[in-house]
C-alpha cells in the first residue's frame, strides 16, 4: 500500500549515523544522498521494496516528531526486535513505553519495542511469528 515513508530532522548527519546504525540491523545499507531542489539534504534507505527517507525540512521550520505516529519497521525474528532497539537506543535513541517484549494483541501474540530517535520521531519493531 505504502511508497516510502520520510520523516524530518534537524541534523541530517545525526540522523545519518543512527539510522545507518539501526537499519543495518533490518539488513538496510547505505542510504542515498539527495539534495532537493531546495538545497535540503535527504537521505533514502531501500530495503526489501521499501523506502524510508529523512530529510531537512524544505520550509525551513524545525522538524517536529508528530503526536500520536509510529513508524514501524517489519522484523523478522525476536532477536532482531531487541537488536533493532538495543542499537537504536546505543546512537541516541529513547527507550518509550513498555520493555521490548512479547505483547498480547486481538491477532494474537506479538513482539514489539517502542522508541524515538534523537528527533523524537516514535519507531517501532515488530515481529509477527
Amino acid at each position: 500500500m505504502l511508497n516510502h515513508t520520510m520523516i524530518g530532522s534537524n541534523d541530517i548527519e545525526r540522523s545519518k549515523r543512527f539510522y545507518d546504525a539501526v537499519l543495518a540491523t533490518l539488513g538496510a545499507g547505505e542510504p542515498i544522498r539527495n539534495t532537493a531542489g531546495s538545497g535540503h539534504q535527504r537521505l533514502f534507505y531501500r530495503h526489501d521494496g521499501s523506502t524510508f527517507g529523512v530529510s531537512e525540512p524544505i520550509n525551513d521550520e524545525p522538524a517536529t516528531a508528530a503526536n500520536g505516529s509510529t513508524v514501524g519497521f517489519k522484523c523478522t525474528s525476536p532477536e532482531q526486535v531487541r537488536a533493532f532497539h538495543d542499537v537504536a537506543v546505543a546512537h541516541g535513541g529513547t527507550s518509550v513505553e513498555e520493555a521490548p517484549g512479547v505483547r498480547a494483541t486481538n491477532a494474537g501474540p506479538v513482539h514489539l519495542a517502542y522508541m524515538r530517535d534523537p528527533d523524537g520521531n516514535k519507531l517501532c519493531a515488530i515481529y509477527r511469528g
